[in-house]
């Protein structure tokens, strides 16, 4: 069940203060005396803290079968904290949510955000759930940005760090330039002030959510119990569908822009922590000639880090997915880090 966390007034990077921010967040098992067996799931950029839930609407693949009793993320060894980010569509303060010096949406006027705040947000919900040091940060796409940051920004606090179809900058297909283009030319945008707007600009983010599944690579893994094209495609208007409803499209463009000023190439030194890097065999995203780079780097600056690659057809949703395909990594480097 979700639940939320007042966080205070936050400082952000680029200037400003959001007022009254608030987490929403779900746990699963419970946390140690000493506060330190914790573990932060971080979640990609179009899905939601319940990706570990799993379901239809975990965008980069659920992870239901990686957290639970037994398995790799173990709940009955760790306190589990899967947080949704600041800036998000599903739960925490965001774009949708209301201005406290106006009383309606912040909308277009929501301050721009960095991983460093978000990673700040997230700092804060630990704090409040009396969390004193993390297991590991471990999260898909944009939730491996943010335990590369968690890296960067607490060396001291994690001990691990699992980013899986992930990177230490950004692909410039999540550049949010092309999709604020095309939300303008919506005939409900109104400046960006659509939420009072019938219908608001559902047609075209469902337009949208259908091309990125089908980029993550949602018709090869339907494929396996949907053998037919049309029924496929009805499968993934609908899930479309479902998103948009719920979904934000400021909260894409915010997120969109936080990536400007995420690339930790040059700060890989910061980082402490011991590192799993996983990246999918057929990732249009995070292709696999990404990980010689990376992992130059982590020997670089002298970080214990270990690649494991997924052998998948399934994309940027192997994570999920297939997940049996690198539990045992990850079960082995959850208990490996001590």
């Amino acid at each position: 069940m979700t639940e939320f966390q007042a966080i205070g007034d936050l400082q952000l990077r680029l200037g400003g203060v959001l007022r009254s921010a608030r987490l929403a967040y779900i746990t699963r098992g419970r946390l140690a005396a000493d506060g330190r067996n914790a573990v932060l799931l971080t979640h990609g950029y179009t899905s939601s803290h319940s990706f570990i839930e799993g379901g239809s609407g975990a965008s980069e693949g659920g992870w239901s079968d990686l957290v639970g009793p037994g398995l790799a993320i173990d709940t009955d060894r760790f306190f589990v904290v899967s947080s949704n980010m600041l800036g998000s569509s599903f739960g925490s303060t965001a774009p949708r949510s209301t201005n406290p010096a106006t009383g309606r949406p912040y909308g277009p006027d929501f301050p721009p955000i960095t991983l460093t705040d978000i990673v700040a947000a997230q700092r804060r919900l630990l704090d409040a759930l009396g969390v004193r040091g993390l297991h590991a940060v471990v999260g898909p796409s944009y939730g491996g940005f943010q335990a590369f940051t968690w890296g960067v920004e607490h060396p001291d606090f994690v001990r691990g760090l699992v980013a899986a179809v992930s990177g230490l900058t950004a692909p410039r297909s999540l550049d949010p330039t092309p999709l604020a283009a095309r939300l303008a030319e919506d005939p409900n945008w109104n400046g960006g002030h659509y939420y009072d707007r019938a219908g608001g600009v559902l047609a075209t983010m469902t337009a949208v959510r259908e091309e990125t599944l089908r980029r993550y690579g949602l018709d090869e893994e339907l494929a396996r119990h949907l053998p037919d094209k049309a029924a496929r495609d009805a499968e993934i208007r609908r899930r479309a569908g479902e998103w948009a409803e719920a979904a934000d499209a400021h909260s894409l463009l915010v997120l969109g822009r936080a990536l400007d000023h995420y690339d930790l190439r040059g700060e890989v030194g910061r980082i402490r922590a011991r590192v799993l890097y996983v990246l999918s065999r057929t990732d249009r995203l995070f292709p696999p000639s990404l990980a010689a780079e990376v992992m130059r780097a982590f020997a670089a600056a002298g970080i214990l880090a270990s690649y494991q690659e997924i052998d998948s057809e399934h994309g940027h949703l192997a994570s999920g997915t297939e997940a049996a395909k690198w539990a045992p990594a990850l079960k082995g480097f959850m208990e490996g880090i001590g």
